[in-house]
């Protein structure tokens, strides 16, 4: 799916990665790794007793941070030479140990800007689980390489 070059991307095409499901040691390591203790990641009895979701799960970042990452990884970004901005972002629902995920991009729009080495592409993202549950989803923009001149 390597969609390299400011060129390459096409107002309206939809691109969805592979899937990958998400393990309690997953969000441990991250709700770790970033000082996310709070009881409603770290504490599985006031997760059972207090939580409207009863189940372990994610930060809305851990989630961010996987739809970036799952993102790259797709080869969707290659050429990315920067991340401009994210707006929009809605969490309408958590995402839980054991889901299985996979992202949906859909480019919205692109522009060249004055530099001829490079253009801005503006794309939706969704993180959907299993069930086909929306659990996030944001508009990116991007600047993006253009193809080398011959």
């Amino acid at each position: 799916m390597a969609v390299e070059f400011f060129e390459d991307f096409v107002i309206g095409a939809e691109y969805s990665t592979h899937a990958r499901t998400i393990t309690e040691t997953d969000i441990v390591t991250f709700v770790n790794l970033f000082g996310f203790h709070e009881p409603l990641f770290i504490d599985m009895e006031f997760v059972k007793n207090n939580s409207l979701f009863g189940s372990r799960i994610a930060p809305g970042s851990f989630t961010f941070a996987l739809s970036e990452g799952m993102t790259i990884q797709s080869g969707l970004v290659r050429g990315g030479m920067a991340l401009l901005g994210v707006d929009e972002m809605k969490i309408p629902a958590p995402l839980r140990c054991g889901d299985t995920v996979h992202i949906k991009v859909k480019v919205l729009e692109k522009r060249e800007t004055s530099k001829s080495d490079r253009g801005i592409v503006t794309s939706e993202q969704q993180v959907l689980n299993q069930k086909g549950e929306v659990l996030l989803q944001y508009t990116v923009k991007r600047m993006i390489r253009r193809k080398p001149k011959s």
